[in-house]
């Protein structure tokens, strides 16, 4: 089914807007009912246009089916909504995410040889683009763990001398870069590491028609991981991504921003406080309503305190 059919939009649009007014549209990675309504109620807050992200692992949870019925039934206003395949490994993974529904896909070939990850993404396109459904490519490799269809021990930045090749030949419509950023939420030594806006800038300044994406880019609270260990956990050392930065890279032509293990942190730290502090308690809305909130307040907070993207439909 196409995505018209949900009245979602695809991300060259939204992104496009975003390029004009110097804003980023986040991306919130989404896994149930209850993450999808927490993200939806923050863009409704704020009047927000945002992008519901899905993983592989994320959709085979869900399934095809469960997924596409919380779509049809969502009342946010969805011509300001992109449902966004995040980190697709292959054609096929693609290819199913758009007859889905999806108005936006990624095809992830960054391990791959440059000339396969060129041959796939033109592939991905020429198939995406037939559906008006945007595609999103990614050169440089990000380290870090994300999920079992996500994660690198290596890292390599973005070499700014190739992009304007790599979007000529494959007709992508968006490209997430490395520039420090990493998956997980043990990203930095410390909160002082700093990403290299020298690559964004070259990056920038090769493919200036081109919106950019920071993949990897949650700031991992420390409230969330004070919580965590609170109440049961044992998050050492897990640092994120300076807010601050994150502005910075959005001044410098970044238009989409992906956040996964921040919301996490923050479902999972407002579920064990829950559990804690009410040990007889064993209904699932109960902790679950709790979770949903405070991972509504973190959107809301990124969408105003990061990305500028508050009002702007």
């Amino acid at each position: 089914m196409h995505y018209s059919n949900f009245g979602l939009s695809n991300t060259k649009r939204l992104l496009t807007c975003a390029l004009r007014d110097a804003y980023a549209v986040p991306a919130f990675n989404f896994y149930n009912m209850e993450t999808l309504n927490a993200i939806l109620n923050a863009a409704e807050i704020t009047q927000s246009p945002i992008i519901l992200a899905v993983s592989e692992s994320a959709l085979e949870y869900m399934g095809d089916d469960i997924l596409m019925g919380m779509i049809a039934g969502a009342k946010y206003k969805k011509n300001q909504i992109a449902l966004h395949l995040d980190h697709g490994h292959s054609f096929e993974s693609c290819k199913h995410a758009i007859n889905l529904g999806f108005s936006s896909v990624m095809f992830d070939g960054s391990a791959l040889p440059l000339a396969d990850n060129i041959k796939i993404s033109r592939r991905v396109a020429d198939y995406a683009h037939k559906f008006d459904v945007s595609v999103e490519t990614e050169l440089g490799v990000l380290s870090g763990f994300e999920d079992e269809n996500t994660q690198s021990e290596s890292h390599a930045y973005t070499d700014p001398d190739i992009v304007k090749n790599f979007i000529n030949l494959t007709k992508t419509d968006s490209l997430a870069i490395a520039i420090g950023t990493s998956h997980g939420a043990y990203k930095r030594k410390n909160n002082n590491e700093s990403l290299r806006f020298d690559i964004l800038k070259q990056i920038a300044k090769n493919i200036p028609n081109t919106p950019l994406v920071l993949h990897g880019a949650s700031t991992i609270p420390q409230k969330y991981i004070n919580t965590i260990n609170k109440f049961g956990g044992n998050m050492e050392n897990a640092y994120g991504i300076a807010p601050t930065q994150i502005r910075h890279a959005i001044s410098l032509h970044i238009a989409k921003v992906n956040f996964d293990s921040d919301l996490r942190l923050a479902f999972t730290g407002a579920v064990r406080e829950y559990l804690f502090k009410h040990k007889n308690d064993f209904n699932p809305r109960d902790y679950l309503s709790r979770a949903k909130n405070e991972m509504t307040k973190h959107c809301i907070d990124i969408i105003q305190n990061i990305m500028g993207s508050g009002f702007k439909i």
